[in-house]
């Protein structure tokens, strides 16, 4: 009866494991095992596969908690002796959790699964390994739906657990995520396999343990096949959930470009999409900046959804956490590291000669240039914004190149009376992001000469009266 219901269990395991591609003939797989009887009959179905369907190198790794003492230290024996007994290799760690817990400030559940996940990427990579494979099963799934059900998780948290994913350069697979709990334990009993109950699974002070045994079986009441339901509810919407991703995927090399240390899109483009694929791109791009992805809510989301899709031009600076930052100016969204404090203020001084001014805080050069009156080549930069002309005679030197200052303010030619910088630039829609990267040109009393590649003053002007011409152009640095 054993032998019987041991093939049955190793059919559907490999039935998962071709629909899914877990594994290939002669993969080296890493089998965590705790101890209990999910994680011990999942070392014994891949050693039954191994030997009679498909090789495959298993090796067997256990983590000691340190939470429970003696009971925790007759935990890895077994394991260790259940490994040995199928001739497969054993690695132990022991951790001290609560230490951990200590010095990071971390819970017990998560502490615990971070150094376990670390232990086991670390053995993954000493064997290198194609896989890490992990016992969680359906009643695990649907624990792990509805409690992210229960947090307003969206589609991703509620497709669930993963049968396959990868993490560094290695599989995370879980070949029993289609089995029941129940299955497995009557595998074990028909088959003899030992195994332990870890005390700590029947305490209701972690929240996973108060939905297995509160929550689930109260709600079962109305639903006895709630467990399976969520399961549906979890394998339908991951499907359509890797759906949404490779779309917004496509759209994202689209329309969304590279941008300094971030990205960018325009807000037209953005404004045209289905409301879940705004989202969705929205949440890739934060995704790719490294935002941790416990700080991606649907409340950040929305706010920067809803600055990008408003109607009227606008420029925006919205705080996402993490050291990131997502600015709408006019048309242009950038998601880019919050870098104001790397704004840097410059000066140039700029003598009465010909020269290149490098101006190395925005990787541009300034070139300027003593002609005489008569040059022909003064008549071609009329309708050239980054090129001006000027009575040399009439400056007064030595000039200066500086960043922008709060208050300035400049008499613009071909306007009566004088207009605030900050007014000009919001005037020609230049992003706030990039004004403190345009350089001012002043005299030596600090009169407003030039705004390269915006406007010119009325000081300096040519005339035909005009005997020499200093000529300059603001041009980037190759």
């Amino acid at each position: 009866m054993g032998d019987l219901k041991m093939y049955t269990m190793a059919e559907q395991v490999r039935k998962t494991a071709q629909a899914y591609h877990l594994w290939s003939p002669h993969d080296r797989i890493i089998v965590a095992v705790s101890g209990g009887p999910d994680s011990v009959t999942l070392l014994h179905v891949l050693h039954y596969i191994a030997r009679t369907d498909t090789p495959l190198e298993l090796i067997c790794a256990h983590v000691n908690h340190s939470f429970r003492g003696a009971e925790s230290d007759a935990e890895a024996e077994m394991v260790r002796e259940t490994a040995f007994k199928l001739g497969i290799p054993f690695e132990l760690a022991v951790i001290d959790v609560p230490a951990y817990m200590k010095e990071s400030g971390k819970g017990t559940q998560l502490a615990a699964r971070e150094k376990r996940y670390q232990f086991l990427l670390d053995v993954a990579d000493k064997y290198k390994a194609q896989s890490i494979a992990l016992a969680h099963h359906a009643d695990d799934q649907a624990e792990t739906v509805l409690m992210r059900l229960l947090r307003g998780s969206g589609p991703t948290g509620l497709a669930g657990m993963k049968i396959k994913r990868r993490e560094k350069n290695v599989e995370l697979i879980r070949p029993f995520l289609r089995i029941y709990k129940s299955d497995l334990i009557e595998l074990c009993e028909a088959e003899g396999f030992s195994y332990v109950i870890d005390s700590s699974n029947l305490s209701n002070k972690y929240a996973r343990n108060e939905i297995r045994l509160d929550v689930l079986p109260f709600l079962g009441k109305y639903n006895r096949q709630l467990p399976q339901s969520l399961n549906r509810l979890a394998e339908v919407i991951g499907e359509e959930d890797d759906y949404m991703s490779q779309s917004a995927k496509a759209l994202f090399d689209q329309i969304v470009t590279a941008s300094g240390r971030g990205y960018a899109l325009s807000a037209r483009s953005f404004t045209g999409l289905h409301v879940a694929l705004q989202r969705r791109l929205i949440q890739l791009i934060l995704n790719y900046l490294s935002l941790n992805t416990e700080d991606i809510d649907f409340v950040k989301i929305e706010a920067v959804r809803s600055g990008i899709i408003q109607e009227m031009p606008t420029t925006w600076s919205l705080d996402l956490g993490g050291g990131l930052r997502c600015v709408r100016e006019y048309d242009h969204v950038s998601f880019l590291p919050d870098c104001s404090a790397d704004q840097d203020i410059f000066t140039y001084t700029l003598e009465r000669k010909s020269t290149i001014l490098s101006l190395g805080s925005i990787q541009r050069s300034l070139v300027t240039e003593l002609r005489s009156h008569e040059s022909k080549e003064n008549s071609e930069i009329i309708h050239s914004k980054n090129e001006a002309i000027f009575d040399a005679d009439k400056l007064n030197f030595p000039l200066t190149v500086r960043s922008r200052l709060p208050g300035d303010v400049m008499k613009v030619m071909g306007l009566n009376g004088s207009k605030k910088v900050k007014d000009i630039f919001i005037d020609d829609k230049i992003p706030p992001s990039m004004r403190h990267q345009i350089p001012i040109v002043t005299d030596a009393s600090g009169t407003i000469l030039w705004i390269p590649g915006v406007r010119r003053s009325v000081h300096a002007a040519v005339t035909q009266q005009t005997t020499s011409i200093l000529y300059m152009r603001l041009e980037d640095i190759r």
